[in-house]
């Protein structure tokens, strides 16, 4: 009889343990999701990628787009980055508040007009030592007419919808 409750307890235990692993994985998943412009699915440390896995030091470094290598990978507030080399994992490590793009990933424009749109490296611009995504080159087109007037809304409406989920918006 005590086996069997012993048992039955041990079997609880670890049912709720994993349960909680779990919720505390996907809570920080889902906030990650709602702040972040990320790729649907995981890395292989759990967590989700961004930028679409391009290397953001090499858009600050005149490069242009450059695919990163899950081999250099860095972890940033719950998102995974990836880098083309060691050399610019390093740089992001000692200093991501300056490679990572702004409000999140998503495209400036959007946020602009209060929304999360996609955010693409093919369609960037660096101002002022920030990095600016834009869903496509029609948007992006839209935003060169008056660069000032889009960052400056952008920024005023960021913290509103930084949080929110990008179906209520």
């Amino acid at each position: 009889m005590t086996s069997d409750l012993l048992k039955n307890t041990l079997h609880w235990a670890g049912t709720l343990t994993l349960a909680s692993v779990a919720t505390f994985t996907f809570a920080t998943w889902a906030l990650a999701a709602d702040e972040y412009n990320v790729n649907n699915g995981l890395t292989l440390t759990g967590n989700p990628l961004g930028l679409h896995g391009f290397d953001a030091v090499a858009m600050f470094e005149g490069d242009g787009p450059a695919i990163g290598d899950a081999v250099h990978t860095s972890e940033h507030d719950g998102v995974d980055y990836y880098f083309t080399d060691a050399e610019a994992k390093a740089k992001f490590d000692a200093a991501p508040g300056e490679y990572l793009p702004q409000f999140g990933g998503f495209c400036a424009f959007g946020v602009y007009v209060g929304k999360k749109l996609d955010g693409d490296v093919r369609y960037a611009d660096i101002v002022d030592g920030k990095l600016y995504l834009f869903v496509n080159a029609a948007i992006f087109e839209k935003y060169l007419e008056d660069k000032e007037a889009v960052i400056a809304g952008a920024e005023d409406k960021w913290p509103g919808i930084r949080a929110t989920p990008i179906e209520e918006l």
